[in-house]
């Protein structure tokens, strides 16, 4: 099915190992390991797909005419677009038709990351909406409440401006999602965080 009307919740694991795993797969240490089901939402929400130079396998199996140059990026960095529907070029009727050689960024999101931090999803993308809102983490232990406390604490204040180093707020939620993710040491502490902290950092991380 390409996306669920389904209103079931479904578990989400418990977020601090659930945290691990994802920042693992952000340093390119591994991959998340979603239990997607039948669910496609990600890949029919009209989502860009970026696949670096050296995804050789992916990009063996991925035709020629259906990517395009990255904006800003270097030669041999490519996109893959979607079609009317919104739909990924490599997604058949059961699913992804390159699964094992599925790019990097495939391997790496997880809309698990919009309940772990509290971003909303894009509104454009309703598949995902109603995917991410089924999701339900286990009952927290101790950890897991500091982990979501740390998360939602950085994402609070990604839509301020002054927390980036351009000024300029990403304009997906997927991204700002991300980098709650990347920073959420940054919410361990007490007191909420000031924009500038997460600029300092963002700013330390690209240099």
């Amino acid at each position: 099915m390409t996306a669920t009307d389904d209103d079931t919740t479904l578990s989400a694991g418990r977020v601090a190992p659930w945290l691990e795993q994802m920042m693992a797969a952000l340093r390119g240490a591994g991959e998340t390991d979603v239990p997607c089901g039948e669910c496609v939402a990600c890949c029919s929400s009209r989502q860009f797909v970026h696949v670096e130079p050296d995804e050789r396998a992916a990009l063996a199996r991925i035709p020629e005419e259906v990517r395009f140059p990255t904006p800003g990026m270097p030669a041999g960095h490519v996109v893959l677009g979607y079609d009317e529907q919104g739909r990924c070029p490599m997604l058949g009727d059961r699913g992804c038709t390159i699964y094992e050689d599925r790019p990097r960024a495939c391997r790496v999101y997880d809309c698990r990351m919009f309940v772990a931090t509290g971003v909303e999803p894009d509104r454009d993308q309703p598949a995902i909406v109603r995917q991410v809102r089924r999701w339900r983490f286990e009952p927290e232990t101790a950890e897991d409440a500091g982990v979501l406390a740390a998360l939602r604490s950085v994402a609070a204040v990604l839509d301020d401006p002054a927390a980036y180093p351009g000024g300029r707020v990403p304009s997906r939620a997927s991204q700002r999602a991300a980098i709650a993710v990347g920073l959420h040491e940054l919410g361990r502490g007490a007191t909420p965080i000031a924009p500038a902290a997460v600029r300092v950092e963002l700013t330390r991380r690209s240099g």
